[in-house]
């Protein structure tokens, strides 16, 4: 805890010269501007407003909760970056995971670096360090990557320099904007890889695309399997002859199914693939129902 503490007592000095009208640091030429530069100054929380620029779209309850937890016990380990709009008033670049378990657990300060920015550069800033993280989805990545080309106007060239990454790695990515909306959402919730993604481009047809998303889905698919499925259709076969056949679920598994569907009180489903591995599927019928299983699973029932 005293780590904490210290962290976060961090460039109080700096906020009082922040919050003095007499000292409104706008630009990098103004007063006192070089002492911003490079160092940790703590910010109230309310004076920071959300990135619209964000490519992230979704944030995970339970890892907010997760990171909360640790920021109460250890502190903000990593400051989140600002950008300075006008007196007393910031916009996040980075760190929003960060800002808003913050907020979760009550804190009225952060830790942050302040960045002087207009917003083309916000936006490239947000979206290259974005695009360097991990636990973005291959859409999300996707799409980071067109708004760098649209709205910062880079080439592919550009934009492989940016963000370090081969010119055919980007290229890869962005044709898989091409794939049908529900295939991308498939891909966003985790139900398809970036390679099931790769191999289904290269079907033109949307619907064609769907019923192979359909048939991934339901025989639980490989990457391999996928682009074979894929070579057949293209050397004339339908989807149902293309589509390997569904493995039969072994009679000591049928029944473990039945008695699980029987403990949950909801029809399980299990998919099985020919290499033995597979999915186990169980429903619910609201968030209600959702919790109710979940509390089962946990044994807290």
């Amino acid at each position: 805890m005293a780590k904490a503490t210290k962290k976060q007592a961090l460039g109080r000095g700096l906020s009082a010269l922040l919050k003095d009208p007499q000292n409104d640091i706008k630009s990098a030429e103004d007063k006192n501007a070089d002492k911003l530069v490079g160092h940790i100054v703590e910010l109230d929380l309310d004076a920071i407003e959300v990135n619209p620029f964000q490519p992230r779209t979704s944030f995970n309850e339970e890892s907010l909760r997760e990171l909360a937890s640790s920021i109460r016990e250890l502190g903000v380990i990593q400051p989140i970056t600002v950008r300075k709009l006008d007196y007393n008033k910031y916009q996040l670049v980075s760190g929003e995971r960060r800002f808003r378990a913050s907020k979760l657990i009550g804190l009225e300060t952060i830790p942050a670096y302040i960045r002087i920015a207009n917003d083309q550069e916000s936006l490239e800033m947000a979206l290259v360090e974005n695009i360097q993280r991990q636990d973005l989805d291959p859409i999300e990545i996707s799409l980071s990557y067109q708004r760098l080309i649209d709205e910062i106007n880079l080439t592919q060239e550009q934009l492989s320099e940016r963000v370090g990454k081969n010119r055919s790695t980007i290229a890869n990515y962005l044709r898989l904007l091409k794939l049908d909306p529900i295939v991308q959402t498939g891909m966003r919730d985790g139900f398809l890889s970036m390679g099931h993604g790769r191999a289904l481009i290269n079907i033109e047809d949307t619907q064609v695309q769907l019923e192979i998303y359909e048939k991934i889905l339901a025989n639980s698919l490989s990457v391999r399997e996928t682009e074979k499925l894929v070579k057949n259709l293209q050397e004339g076969q339908s989807v149902e002859k293309a589509a390997p056949k569904p493995v039969a679920l072994p009679k000591n598994l049928r029944k473990s199914v039945k008695e699980f569907s029987e403990y949950l009180g909801a029809k399980v489903d299990v998919k099985v693939a020919k290499k033995g591995n597979g999915r186990l599927i169980i429903p619910f019928s609201s968030e209600e129902d959702f919790n109710r299983l979940k509390k089962i699973i946990q044994g807290e029932d």
